[in-house]
């Protein structure tokens, strides 16, 4: 039998260029767990399916950054709030925009869908909360109590109650009956960032910038428990589905807390950075965060994580452990949620005094909603996904499967494939995407020809490097010893070409640095392209890169043909330099380039004007010279080719 394969707790999923521009909002399918929405700056609200590399529909219609996203339980809707005040409600089965409501003044920060009936929730910048009824496309009712942003919104479990946190450090209840707030939960000294009910029990738990989490009885509407010394602010929670622990996604760890009294039980280290949302599937914990343009996910295996016993020790921060007494097995739970067995009955309708809120379906409505669109860009994962619920069909639905854990680490992958085995005992543990290179691609065409290697930027020993190349041929099979002169004459052969090498590159760089006393950044770096030594400009561009103030349009001018060589060269550190660059350049220059050749011709002689509408043709070209490079390396894969897409994404203009 073979070894069984050491698997890993927490890994890296996927990482993906969700948008064109930076992504504003994300949110994760809390049934499937597979299912992943992005908001961003483009206006748009894109699909994925969680592992899957490809976009399934992309939403058009708003015409402001998308701050806020939300899916329903079932999974069948999708609103989105922008930074206008907008919300628009797609349905994803018959692709197509359902609502689009206004009122708010302005941008949505937090939006949640009714457990039960079809109403939603919107949190606003503007302080107020709004309940809107999706089926006649009007607010319900408006909530006012918070005097700054409501951050995050949550309905009860029975749909009875909404709980809101906003930046003003409380959280309140309100009551959708009644049409009230119920009560308010003060203690929070910062920005209250997410708010979570029990599944079971009234419970309610907060998270907030302050680095806390709270947890409040909704029965005797006090706090139970306070833990304190989380590593940031807390902006990601969630309970087991048993109730049994609750989750905090902290910053790069995962820590599983109890509350009666307050402990943790374990923490699982996770380099996910800031983790935007968590959802649960298959015994295992899918993470999600973003920067910029991309959103990676992440997994943690459940099963190999202690969410009740005994107090974890903390690998991260091992001062003032939160050790307590074990919890009373003979305490009384709290009330359980009642879940009523048909939809929830509508809350009550008040008199409304904005004319925006009780107005009628208008032409104009009717235009936003004909102008929104439901672009479905992967027809065969749409299908999967989104089926109709009221088909018949005589096949069950496929259950989703667990993600297959990689091995712990390269030498016990290597340590499997080396060791001999039967049919029956071989494993097939997927690897990790970022450690093994994904099988070639077979295709009916003929295979171009294979560029060189990249070399790594990182490596434990010199490429290519062999001993026996130092070392003098053997001539006579029966010499068995080499002799000492011989050795050290065939080693010393490349050393003082490596000296002249070295030598010639620190008088470059002397030469460099003393032109860049003078303050003239442009001057030193036309002198070391004229140096005609590429390690030379990226030792220059690794610094300029880190102050983007030092960028000048007529720098992009001599820059640009030195990246072009930089993307083409053999050495990660190299490439990984030139795609620096040309984000930086993109992103600062390419707007006035586009603007200034764009512009109609001016009137009269303006020198200054017209010395920069030469440079931005100089950039134009170069620019697209450099583009049909970024195309071509936009699919590979790994690390290089998602920097290629986001680069491939940044220059779409130029087209």
């Amino acid at each position: 039998m073979a070894t069984p394969v050491v698997t890993k707790t927490a890994w890296k999923l996927q990482e993906i260029v969700a948008h064109a521009s930076n992504v504003s909002s994300l949110v994760l399918g809390k049934a499937s767990g597979r299912l992943l929405a992005t908001g961003g700056d483009d206006c748009r609200v894109n699909l994925w399916s969680i592992n899957k590399p490809n976009c399934i529909m992309s939403l058009t219609g708003h015409t402001s950054p998308v701050e806020s996203v939300r899916l329903n339980t079932p999974e069948e809707l999708i609103v989105a709030g922008s930074q206008s005040g907008s919300i628009r409600v797609w349905d994803l089965e018959a692709a197509k925009i359902l609502r689009t409501l206004m009122g708010h003044k302005a941008n949505i920060c937090s939006l949640d869908f009714h457990p039960y009936g079809e109403f939603v929730a919107s949190g606003s910048q503007d302080t107020n909360i709004k309940l809107w009824d999706i089926r006649r496309k009007g607010c319900v009712f408006r909530y006012r109590g918070h005097s700054q942003a409501v951050r995050c919104l949550r309905f009860s479990p029975d749909g009875k109650w909404l709980a809101s946190a906003a930046d003003d450090h409380t959280v309140k209840l309100w009551d959708l009956t009644a049409g009230k707030m119920m009560s308010e939960f003060p203690g929070h000294t910062g920005p209250v960032n997410v708010v979570e009910f029990h599944p079971n029990e009234y419970l309610l738990a907060s998270g907030s910038s302050d680095r806390t989490i709270r947890f409040w009885d909704l029965e005797k509407f006090q706090v139970v428990s306070c833990i304190e010394g989380e590593p940031g602010p807390v902006r990601s929670v969630l309970f087991n589905p048993d109730g049994c622990c609750l989750y905090s996604g902290c910053q790069d760890s995962l820590r599983v807390y109890g509350w009666e009294p307050e402990r943790c039980f374990d923490v699982v280290l996770v380099n996910w950075g800031k983790v935007a949302d968590l959802a649960i599937c298959n015994d295992q914990l899918i993470g999600v965060a973003f920067s910029q343009s991309n959103v990676s996910s992440y997994v943690v295996d459940l099963t190999r994580v202690t969410r009740t016993g005994t107090v974890a020790r903390d690998p991260v921060q091992d001062h003032r452990p939160l050790a307590q007494p074990p919890p009373n097995p003979s305490a009384p739970l709290r009330r359980i949620y009642e879940r009523p067995s048909t939809t929830c009955s509508k809350p009550q309708r008040v008199k409304q005094n904005s004319e925006s809120e009780r107005r009628s379906p208008s032409s104009e409505d009717d235009r936003d909603e004909r102008e929104s669109r439901a672009e479905i860009q992967n027809a065969e994962d749409y299908n999967e996904i989104f089926q109709p619920k009221n088909s018949i069909s005589r096949t069950p639905p496929r259950r989703s499967e667990p993600f297959p854990a990689p091995p712990e680490d390269d030498a016990a992958t290597a340590k499997e494939a080396a060791k001999p085995s039967s049919a029956m005992d071989v494993q097939f543990p997927v690897p990790n995407p970022e450690v093994l290179p994904r099988p070639p691609v077979v295709a009916s065409t003929p295979a171009p020809k294979a560029e060189p290697a990249i070399i790594p930027a990182t490596r434990n020993e010199p490429i290519g490097l062999k001993a026996s190349d130092f070392l003098p041929a053997v001539k006579i099979p029966q010499q068995a010893e080499l002799v000492d002169e011989d050795a050290m004459s065939q080693i010393r052969k490349g050393h003082d070409t490596m000296c002249v090498v070295l030598t010639s590159r620190h008088k470059n760089l002397d030469t460099v640095r003393a032109v860049w006393t003078t303050g003239d950044i442009k001057t030193s770096v036309d002198s070391a392209v004229a140096i005609n030594d590429l390690s030379v400009v990226v030792d220059l561009l690794n610094i300029v890169n880190q102050k983007a103030s030092l960028w000048k349009l007529d720098l992009c001018t001599t820059v640009l043909p030195q990246i072009e060589k930089l993307l083409q060269s053999k050495y990660e550190s190299y490439v990984q330099t030139g795609c620096t660059s040309l984000k930086l350049i993109l992103q600062r220059f390419l707007p006035l380039i586009t603007d200034m050749l764009a512009a109609p011709p001016s009137v009269g002689v303006d020198i200054s004007r017209e010395e920069r509408l030469h440079k931005c043709r100089l950039c134009y070209k170069q620019l697209k010279s450099i583009s049909g490079l970024v195309k071509s390396k936009s699919g590979l894969s790994g690390r290089h080719g998602s920097t290629f897409r986001e680069l491939h994404l940044l220059m779409a203009s130029l087209d």
